[in-house]
């Protein structure tokens, strides 16, 4: 073999090992990345729950005050007739 094949030989497996090794790095980072974007939409995901769930809520003691105050008002003005 000649040297100019030899030296194009290993010029090309040092091209294929570190383009394969780019590759390799390239996909943990994005596999990181991707984890991480999972990990804040969960919690975003849980923040909107959390939140629907508190709107839901302040419904229903919205509904409450309501009829507390309505139940006051008859009573102040039963006991302004009596």
């Amino acid at each position: 073999m000649t040297t100019e094949v030899l030296v194009a030989l290993i010029t090309l497996a040092g091209s294929a090992l570190g383009t394969f090794a780019g590759i390799a790095v390239n996909s943990k980072l994005t596999s990181y990345r991707l984890e991480q974007l999972e990990k804040k939409v969960d919690k975003h995901n849980k923040v909107i729950e959390r939140t629907t769930e508190l709107e839901a809520w302040k419904e229903s003691v919205t509904d409450e005050l309501r009829d507390i105050k309505s139940k006051l008002q008859r009573l102040e003005e039963f006991h302004m007739k009596g």
